[in-house]
């Protein structure tokens, strides 16, 4: 009898002592919860500024047409309607110059010609009397309705005029059937255009005047970058895949007026911060696969944006959107070829050896090629200097088919070769998706008459090697190094040492190979 009341009275103080213990956690919790939100906005203040400016400017706007309401001969003018002028701006104002100004021009002509197809409707409807009218009114509406509902399913409108024919829809609408109880249809009619006609253009001065967005800038500024994201996961992805090997790295130096000593004494911030720590290049491509739909409605608004800055009247937009569609592909290659990076497979060394020079001057030309060809639209010149590299990746791709047909017939362990002929062959797809952006940005040099800039490489002193590598712009030819870097203890070299021996250096140590 005695045990059930003492359970009960502990079950009360458990209730009562979490409670007393949620009550006092819970300011900790919303201090930390407020500085969490906090956090957040200022990040996104930090990430792009013109958000901040953005938020600034619909305010200044809704405080200028709000004056339709505050100041009274404007109020006396327009009446209830004006508050049309602050639904505009709020549905109106947009972050970029082109979205507001499409917004803007749908609106108001959808406006105008709803407008007058309403006051046409009313005309046509009280020619019917008492009984008719309302029945032609219906009528108009529904097939009106009807067409331009079905309108929004063709391309071409649901692309750039969709908003157009929502708000025609709306205003037609409305005109006709608040016509039946109004005298004053022509009156409203007015005042309606009026006041959205005031919205918009104060939404588009201020878009056009006070720190502007464009959204062509943006969708130059995108394409630029991410095929800067596919150059830097190339260049570094030769490194990375066949690092394995030998416990290394390859890096090729054609003669570039650097010595060997020069090459090694930068060889630890360069290399070694790159291959040992910093793997986050390997990702920057991924935002790529998701891009299409930034990539469309940036299109689209920038077509409504007039010639500004270096973007002239009728820029070549859709030559963007095709580039990014081949720098899509090429994201989806690079998708497969990470797979293969840190694979569990058992890949056959002696058939990697066989395949690693190709495959690593294929996967770094062609990073080099699209780094040009990043450069190249970021500053508005002819890609003129990516052609090199595109050859000689073109060329090392042709060596790789001859070396596969050898290297397959030497082995017959099909399944410890598959990985790294996979690769391979990605990589002969990764060139030839390099060609056509390239091809890609030439076209688009030629329609938006990009500036062109004298090459700093002669063709004499421009000749292609077997291997698809590039001669020494030094007067006299020099040999090419190859240098095969491992993490190692520091070593000093042997004095008198041959020069074909290992090298060793400040906290690496390698192999020399001479090419003549």
């Amino acid at each position: 009898m005695d045990i059930e009341p003492a359970a009960s009275d502990h079950k009360k103080a458990g209730l009562f002592a979490r409670g007393w213990s949620w009550l006092k956690a819970l300011p900790e919790k919303l201090k930390a919860k407020v500085v969490e939100v906090a956090n957040k906005v200022r990040k996104i203040g930090q990430d792009d500024p013109r958000r901040i400016a953005h938020a600034l400017k619909v305010g200044l706007a809704l405080t200028l047409v709000s004056l339709i309401y505050y100041y009274r001969p404007l109020y006396d003018g327009f009446g209830i309607s004006g508050m049309w002028a602050v639904l505009t701006v709020v549905v109106v104002f947009e972050f970029s110059v082109g979205a507001t100004l499409g917004k803007g021009l749908n609106r108001g002509f959808a406006t105008l010609l709803a407008g007058a197809l309403g006051v046409g409707a009313h005309y046509l409807s009280s020619l019917c009397g008492n009984k008719g009218e309302p029945i032609v009114l219906g009528l108009s509406v529904f097939l009106l309705a009807a067409a331009s509902t079905f309108s929004r399913f063709i391309p071409g409108i649901k692309k750039r005029y969709d908003y157009g024919v929502v708000i025609f829809i709306l205003t037609f609408s409305l005109v006709s059937v608040s016509g039946y109880r109004v005298d004053k249809i022509i009156e409203l009619a007015h005042q309606r255009l009026s006041t959205i006609v005031i919205g918009s253009l104060i939404c588009v001065i201020i878009s056009f005047c006070i720190m502007p967005v464009w959204a062509g800038e943006d969708l130059h500024n995108l394409v630029a970058q991410n095929l800067e994201k596919l150059a830097t996961f190339l260049e570094g992805f030769g490194g990375e895949f066949f690092k394995n090997l030998d416990d290394g790295e390859i890096v090729v130096v054609s003669g570039s007026g650097k010595s060997l000593a020069d090459y090694l004494k930068n060889s630890e911030g360069e290399t070694g911060s790159v291959s040992k720590s910093d793997k986050s290049f390997l990702q920057k491509y991924k935002s790529i696969l998701t891009s299409k739909a930034t990539e469309d409605s940036l299109a689209n608004f920038a077509r409504w944006e007039p010639g500004h800055g270096r973007f002239k009247f009728r820029h070549p937009w859709k030559q963007y959107l095709n580039i990014a569609g081949l720098a899509r592909q090429c994201a989806y290659l690079l998708e497969a070829l990470n797979g293969y990076i840190n694979t569990e497979i058992q890949i056959l060394p002696e058939f990697q050896r066989k395949i690693q020079d190709v495959c690593v001057t294929m996967s770094s030309e062609s990073g080099k090629a699209l780094m040009e060809l990043s450069a190249a639209i970021k500053a508005m010149t002819h890609p003129s200097l990516a052609d090199l590299h595109v050859e000689n990746c073109k060329n090392a791709a042709r060596d790789l088919k001859t070396t596969l047909k050898t290297a397959l017939l030497e082995n017959s362990d099909l399944l410890g070769v598959i990985p790294s002929a996979t690769v391979a062959s990605l990589l002969v797809d990764v060139v030839v998706c390099t060609e056509k952006i390239a091809e890609s940005v030439h076209e688009l040099a030629k329609l938006a008459h990009f500036k062109t800039v004298e090459p700093t490489v002669t063709p004499e002193k421009s000749q292609l090697l077997h291997r698809g590598t590039v001669n020494p712009l030094a007067e006299t030819d020099s040999p090419e190094v190859v240098i095969t870097i491992t993490a190692g203890p520091s070593e000093a070299l042997p004095e008198g040492a041959n020069p074909r021996a290992p090298v060793t250096g400040k906290h690496v140590h390698g192999s020399v190979n001479i090419c003549d």
